[in-house]
């Protein structure tokens, strides 16, 4: 069996599946379905400080190859987290990455600085690129001077590997990868959701109660991989890589082109056990090539005709 293990250098991982952030509750929605230890990580629902209610409903749309939600970040706040979901994610041995949200500079540290006293985090995904909250999509990372000053900020108070989580929506995705390099980030990871909308024709309104929302799945993986590249190309730390992927062949492709590990998001939506099948069908793809262990494929694109 091929040895499907992934070291990120400051985390060490069973395998490189994650479940993404969003799409995977805080992990014990799913217990029902698969052993919460067997992905490489859970990265929880996003967590503010308090309560969030979110954006109002309808908050889902179905469109070809993918989904577009508009959920608004809705969460339970970390006291909540901390009281009563983290210590039975730690009870059952998963590997916790909290993916920690702020409506300004200050919430994002003090929810840090909370997190930092509680126990069973591997480590912090920082959420400065969602789609779909307010401001006609914008968030710190469309702009690489904001990136690398709330990184710099959030890594100098976090007793923890800090992951800055990526944006989609800028032009060019290398230079906003450096900026969160330089602010002291651990790892990248990249696409969040694409900002996208629908429409209803019959009533001629938004099918959105948001108006706008984020794309993720299928639809969006030839944009993921190929943003995926440009930042493992541009930076010198771990970059995980996620958008679209629904199989094992679809995560290997995101480490052919440079990612250290990759997660899975809107495929949890279809297949609870998605991350545990995703994995394996990893493990039989290098069986059947023999390549020893998965890590082997990381960066090794070939781009020569």
């Amino acid at each position: 069996m091929a040895d499907l293990a992934a070291d990120l250098g400051f985390l060490k991982l069973r395998n490189p599946l994650l479940t993404a952030s969003g799409t995977f509750g805080y992990g014990l929605e799913f217990a029902p379905f698969l052993d919460l230890a067997s992905p490489g990580g859970i990265v929880v629902k996003g967590l503010y400080y308090g309560p969030r209610e979110g954006n109002p409903p309808p908050r889902l749309v179905e469109t070809a190859s993918g989904l577009i939600n508009a959920i608004g970040l809705q969460g339970v706040g970390v006291e909540h987290f901390a009281a009563d979901v983290l210590p039975e994610l730690r009870r059952r041995g998963a590997v916790v990455v909290v993916n920690v949200c702020g409506a300004s500079d200050e919430e994002y540290l003090r929810v840090i600085d909370f997190l930092n006293e509680q126990e069973g985090i591997a480590a912090y995904e920082l959420n400065i690129s969602c789609p779909n909250v307010k401001q006609n999509g914008a968030c710190p990372a469309m702009d690489a001077r904001a990136t690398q000053s709330i990184v710099y900020e959030a890594k100098a108070r976090s007793r923890r590997p800090l992951i800055a989580k990526l944006s989609p929506n800028v032009t060019d995705i290398a230079s906003i990868a450096r900026a969160a390099e330089d602010g002291g980030a651990d790892a990248i990871s990249l696409i969040n959701s694409l900002l996208a909308m629908a429409v209803d024709l019959e009533t001629g309104r938004p099918k959105l109660g948001n108006v706008f929302g984020g794309l993720s799945g299928p639809a969006i993986k030839p944009v993921a991989l190929r943003m995926t590249y440009q930042v493992a190309r541009a930076v010198k730390i771990p970059v995980i890589g996620m958008g679209g992927i629904m199989t094992g062949e679809d995560a290997l492709e995101f480490m052919l082109v440079g990612a250290m590990a990759v997660q899975v998001g809107t495929a949890n939506f279809v297949d609870p056990a998605a991350a545990v099948r995703v994995a394996a069908e990893m493990g039989a793809w290098c069986d059947a090539h023999g390549i020893a262990r998965v890590s082997d494929i990381v960066g090794k694109l070939k781009t020569d005709r």
